[in-house]
Formats: structure tokens, C-alpha cells, sequence
């Protein structure tokens, strides 16, 4: 055996070795992440679309709901790792033995409509009116701060309880309440349809929507979460520069929002992935405690998870 042949063979296990170590990435596991019909989803509906998920390798299904309380269900059976959801819902989840974790916030704006044909659309004029909301949610949290940051109290109104998101948009079209508070699009439908705009959480200046994972996925998913992220992120960066003429369609096909949002959607600046603000953290913990909805005060570093670093 010649001198070259030898040191072919010599070299055949360390070329294996090379192809082992430099060779193919990781294999991600699929993310499931539940959605609601608000404007927090958009980014998620432009990363599926657009392919910016595939292009980090991840497969992620998004499984859209109409109530927070159908997306929790959800949650605690497993069928999701994570979800747009608020600080509210983590809280509840915590106390109640279910292990969740905040991952970022997000740009979700929450306001008070009142109803077709409201001459004074204020806090005051709705002092003994029927006002819809989702109970013990951040739409009931939103509602409460609207009323006391007017010098009112939430015992001040008659809140009707109506946990869909549609079905409220369409009792206060039709005039059935004097007021409800919605996410966006949905308030913004209302009031292309008709209704008034009386306040909301941006002038409130509070923000208690979050993106959450379970604590399972949180260790078991590390990798796929934070590929989810950075293409998030690619999403934000695409609904920051590119006219809304490019994917309003494809939005309102892929979310569920009525034909309507079309013309009325009015989106927020997005922020790439960011944690939440203190205060947004604490606000919310009192607000729970206050009504005695949850057994223990909680930190920021127990409900929030930096999951953000590259």
C-alpha cells in the first residue's frame, strides 16, 4: 500500500468527525401559540405569511381564539406552548398552580367605545350605564383604570359580562349597551361603524399585554422560542416599513377580523421584543390583590422570563 493511500485511511475518521460537528443545525420542535383577534397577533399572522418562521427553521402553529377564557383552557390542557395573552392572565395562572411565564410585551391597545348616536362620549356621561366587558380580564382591568383615572369608581357602572370579543363589538353596534371596551381593531371597527371613542389604555399610558410560553416550554423549547422571537422581530420590521396597502388584505383573510377592518384597522408603531415595564408588571398585581383574585402578591423575576438574548 503506497504512501497516499495510508494516509487517506488515516484521515477518514477525523473527515466524519468534521461532517458531524459542522454539519446540519439544530432540528426545532414545533411552537404552538395561541392568538386573539387583536392587532398583538398581527406580527405573528405576518411571520407565518411572510416565511420569516421557516426561515429560522421553525414550524409554528397558530391556533386562533375568540376568548381569553378558551385560550387559558387551552393552555393548562397543553395544547399550546405559548399565547398572546396579559399580565392578568399569568397572574391567575401562577396563583392558581400553573406554571406561565411572561416572554415580552406587547403593542395591544385597549379602549372605551360607546355606543351609535352618544352625544357626550365621556367617563361621566356612562355613570349608571350598562358597559360590556370580560370579566377578571385586561379589558375589565382597563375598564377600572378608565373610570378611576376620571375621578369615578367601577361600582359607578353596570358592567355586563360578555366574554366574546365579537359578539360584544356587535351588542354595542346595534345600540343593546351604552358602551364596551374593546381591543384594536375591534374598537376601531366600531367606531368606522358609528360608535365614539371615549378613552383608553394609551392615554392611560398602561400596557398589561404580554406574549407568554409555559414553564415546560420555557425549558424544553429554549431553542424554538428564541427563533420565534427573531422572527418576530423580522415581522415587526416589515409592518414598520412597508405600506399597509402591501398586507391589509392578507391581515384581515388570516385573522379573522370582520371585511370592515379593512377600511378602519389602525395599527400601532410595533417594538421589536422587548420585557415589560415594572410598573405595568406591579399595576396589574395590585389591581388582583385589591379585588382579592389572587392569594399572593407576585415579583417581577417570578412572572418574567428574559428569554430575548440571541
Amino acid at each position: 500500500m503506497n504512501v497516499k493511500k495510508i494516509f487517506a485511511l488515516l484521515l477518514l475518521p477525523f473527515l466524519f468527525l468534521a461532517a458531524g460537528c459542522g454539519g446540519s443545525k439544530q432540528e426545532l420542535s414545533t411552537l404552538k401559540i395561541g392568538l386573539m383577534p387583536d392587532t398583538d397577533s398581527i406580527p405573528f399572522i405576518i411571520a407565518q405569511e411572510k416565511g420569516y418562521f421557516a426561515e429560522e427553521g421553525l414550524n409554528v402553529e397558530l391556533q386562533p381564539f375568540k376568548s381569553a377564557m378558551d385560550r387559558d383552557s387551552a393552555l393548562q390542557s397543553g395544547n399550546l406552548d405559548g399565547a398572546v395573552s396579559d399580565m392578568l392572565a399569568v397572574a391567575f395562572a401562577r396563583d392558581g398552580g400553573f406554571d406561565v411565564r411572561v416572554t415580552s410585551m406587547t403593542d395591544g391597545s385597549y379602549k372605551l367605545i360607546a355606543a351609535p348616536g352618544t352625544k357626550e362620549p365621556t367617563a361621566a356621561a356612562l355613570v349608571g350605564k350598562e358597559v360590556a366587558v370580560s370579566r377578571n380580564t385586561i379589558i375589565e382591568y382597563v375598564t377600572d383604570h378608565i373610570f378611576s383615572g376620571n375621578g369615578l369608581s367601577a361600582d359607578d357602572i353596570v358592567k355586563v359580562v360578555i366574554p366574546q370579543i365579537p359578539t360584544r363589538l356587535e351588542l354595542l353596534q346595534s345600540g343593546k349597551l351604552a358602551a364596551a371596551t374593546l381591543p384594536e381593531p375591534m374598537a376601531s371597527i366600531a367606531v368606522h361603524n358609528g360608535c365614539r371613542f371615549v378613552t383608553g389604555s394609551d392615554e392611560l399610558g398602561i400596557n398589561p399585554g404580554v406574549i407568554l410560553f409555559t414553564g415546560k416550554s420555557t425549558k424544553d423549547k429554549q431553542a424554538e422560542i428564541k427563533a420565534m422571537y427573531r422572527a418576530y422581530n423580522k415581522a415587526v420590521a416589515y409592518l414598520n416599513s412597508t405600506a399597509r396597502a402591501e398586507y391589509i388584505d392578507l391581515v384581515v383573510e388570516k385573522s379573522g377580523f370582520p371585511p370592515t377592518a379593512k377600511e378602519a384597522l389602525v395599527l400601532p408603531r410595533y417594538h421589536e421584543a422587548a420585557l415589560p415595564k415594572g410598573s405595568d408588571v406591579t399595576d396589574c398585581i395590585a389591581w388582583l390583590k385589591g379585588k382579592d383574585l389572587i392569594k399572593k402578591s407576585y415579583d417581577y423575576d417570578e412572572l418574567v422570563l428574559n428569554m430575548l438574548a440571541p
